[in-house]
């Protein structure tokens, strides 16, 4: 995959992100529901996909769902019961950074579910996807692939940088070691549960910022949007002082002014 120029790929994701503004002003002008699915091979590039999605986004109405590992008590519910309360109400927009797909992957081949635990997951999986887009969920699915040796590369970068190696846990580093058990279990996740209501949609990861592009276009080129910004806001004038007069700042604590000492 080439890589786009660093500046060609700056100007288009701003390009990209200003549309996908308009876009969430159309989701909530809509009362739309966008559920996005981001799953693949650890280090592939799912998180800095996701934050440049999310960047210029309000919050309120766009949020991530990284959901940790589960409780006692979520253990014995229903598997898809814990992602339910995650799914977007009217307006808006849900990321999952993983999702319900940890049982078809990390969970079955480090053997965190049973046989049976996984094989009643595919069977399931796409009954419960069909039911969330006959509901009116538009449900987009991504899978990020990356190299092996692309991933090393990054593991390792990970590893050699102090402000950046929380990003390798027990489980990514295991992950190097079942390579082949976790393609396949991607291949048989794709069996079942690539269906024509909710298709994956697969994102070449080894180039970053082409994949971030990449992402990013796709979304927006499956949401029927129309551009619903709301014009220009007149900013209306202060009022007046009426008297007011501000405290002494003596009388308050300030932050010192650490700024200053490195001019």
């Amino acid at each position: 995959m080439s890589a786009p120029h660093k500046k060609v790929y700056e100007q288009e994701l701003v390009r990209l992100q200003a549309e996908l503004v308009k876009m969430q002003y159309w989701v909530r002008s809509e009362g739309a529901r966008i559920a996005v699915v981001f799953e693949g091979r650890d280090a592939a590039g799912k998180g800095g996909s996701i934050r440049r999605i999310q960047e210029y986004l309000n919050p309120r109405s766009c949020r991530v769902a990284a959901l940790p590992q589960p409780t006692e008590r979520e253990a014995t519910q229903w598997y898809f019961q814990r992602y339910i309360s995650h799914l977007p109400a009217a307006g808006e927009i849900v990321l999952f950074d993983r999702s319900w797909y940890n049982r078809a992957g990390v969970e079955t081949v480090m053997g965190f579910c049973s046989p049976e635990e996984h094989t009643r997951f595919l069977r399931q999986t796409p009954t419960f996807e069909r039911m969330l887009v006959e509901d009116g969920i538009v449900l987009l699915k991504y899978w990020f692939s990356v190299s092996d040796e692309e991933q090393e590369r990054r593991f390792q970068s990970r590893t050699d940088d102090p402000m950046r190696r929380w990003k390798l846990s027990a489980i990514d580093l295991a992950s190097r070691q079942h390579w082949v058990e976790f393609s396949r279990a991607k291949d048989e996740m794709f069996v079942y549960t690539d269906i024509p209501e909710s298709r994956w949609f697969v994102v070449e990861g080894d180039n970053k910022r082409a994949a971030r592009l990449n992402c990013i276009h796709h979304l927006l080129s499956q949401i029927p949007y129309q551009d619903r910004t709301p014009p220009v806001l007149d900013l209306p004038p202060r009022q007046p002082d009426q008297g007011y007069v501000r405290p002494a700042q003596e009388i308050y604590v300030h932050v010192p002014d650490y700024a200053a000492t490195l001019l």
